[in-house]
């Protein structure tokens, strides 16, 4: 069912199950994600194929449905040639996609949909959103993230998602965009160890969000999991606000194969751990699917 409380009110009352990763649960499905587009083509395609992938989250037990949006951008639509107006559709298709996806699901509990915004580097499809460093000017970041973030708004998901974000200045310029939407949004980073992917200490980076009214989590995604405990307890302590984790399964993406090497690292017996740092948002990221949702699930329940 649709939510009668709102997911800030949730995590003030107890932890709130995220779903995995959408596109290896599209490519799961037989749908092929080599287009620079990612999950996003599938918007323009088969609408439907992504309200499965987000049927399948919910009915593991995710609660919270995060948008095919993540690399729906203006400029990577008009790539393709598809016409601003067009764009505009697809990325409101992306939360109407998801909360079709509650709709169907028929579940007692309360569920909750996220709408995606990554980072500049996704729009490049090079790897860059792992790196940071684009040569940008916060100004000329807030530019491009506040058109689509206003298209995403004016859907009416219960949250924004600004995820994956590899760089504090790049976080600055999405909490700039963020103001005055009438939404409020998550900030994640992309990290390794004790930074963030462009090298910026976490504190620093974390302590941007803390004053931010909009934001109602903070935390870190598409990471490998032993970087969560760490960053999650950092989050909770420079913020004070609810912490958010998705992790990845450990693997490693090589941006210029587009393919995942390495094996799994991410286990459930982990997610107590992250709860006990703070984590009231949890799931998982590339490669956690839904029997992994199932699991961080069934992990919370008895935590």
């Amino acid at each position: 069912m649709t939510s009668t409380i709102t997911l800030a009110e949730a995590l003030a009352a107890g932890t709130v199950v995220l779903d995995g990763g959408m596109s290896n649960q599209l490519e799961s499905a037989g749908h092929d994600l080599s287009d620079e587009l990612w999950s996003a083509r599938l918007l323009a395609e088969q609408p439907e194929a992504v309200t499965e992938a987000h049927l399948a989250y919910f009915r593991a037990g995710a609660d919270v449905a995060i948008t095919a949006s993540y690399q729906a951008t203006f400029e990577g639509f008009a790539k393709r040639g598809i016409a601003r107006e067009r764009a505009a559709e697809l990325m409101a298709l992306s939360v109407e996609s998801a909360r079709e996806a509650a709709r169907r699901a028929r579940v007692p509990r309360p569920l909750w949909v996220a709408a995606s915004a990554g980072p500049y580097g996704a729009m490049l499809a090079d790897g860059s959103e792992y790196r940071g460093r684009y040569g940008l000017s916060v100004d000329e970041l807030e530019r491009f993230h506040r058109p689509r973030l206003e298209v995403l708004a004016a859907a009416g998901p219960d949250v924004l998602a600004l995820e994956t974000v590899p760089d504090a200045d790049e976080a600055a310029a999405l909490l700039r965009a963020v103001r005055g939407l009438g939404v409020p949004a998550w900030l994640t980073y992309s990290v390794a160890g004790d930074r963030t992917r462009a090298g910026q200490p976490l504190e620093e980076a974390f302590a941007l969000a803390a004053e931010a009214d909009e934001v109602i989590a903070v935390g870190v995604n598409c990471c490998a999991p032993q970087d969560v405990d760490g960053a999650a307890a950092t989050a909770a302590r420079v913020t004070g606000k609810p912490v958010v984790v998705y992790p990845n399964s450990g693997e490693t993406w090589d941006a210029e194969a587009r393919a995942w090497t390495g094996r799994s690292t991410f286990t459930v017996g982990q997610v107590k751990g992250w709860q006990q740092a703070g984590a009231r948002l949890v799931g998982g990221c590339c490669r956690v699917g839904p029997d992994g949702v199932a699991g961080i699930a069934r992990a919370l329940e008895t935590a």
